[in-house]
């Protein structure tokens, strides 16, 4: 699985519509904590194939970051039909971000 890349406020907002469960991963240039969890997050992702993932870099698109309250990096935020369900920043600790996925992923599937 692979970050789909978005490049604009109007991309961030139509992946948010068009998919149920849509993951947006915030990031910066040169920040080492973005860099080190995207490959645990991509892992952790495996697991739930229905969550569409995408990554906005922050100080490339700063509508989005505007739009969405991204004040640090990382931030990971999980939308269930158009609606954040879940935000995660900077310090973000994978096991308790992977129950929480699970709990709303078996909710949501069910």
């Amino acid at each position: 699985m692979s970050f789909e890349m978005l490049m604009s406020l109007e991309d961030v907002e139509d992946f948010v519509e068009q998919n149920e469960l849509a993951f947006l991963y915030f990031t910066m240039p040169n920040c080492s904590v973005c860099h080190g969890l995207k490959p645990q997050i991509e892992q952790m992702l495996k697991q739930y194939p229905e969550i569409k993932v995408a990554e906005i870099d922050a100080s490339a698109v700063p509508e989005a970051a505007g739009q969405y309250s991204i004040f640090t990096a990382p931030v990971l935020l999980l939308f269930v039909a158009g609606k954040e369900y879940l935000r995660e920043a900077r310090i973000v600790h994978t096991a308790q971000l992977n129950e929480q996925l699970a709990r709303i992923y078996d909710h949501y599937s069910n």
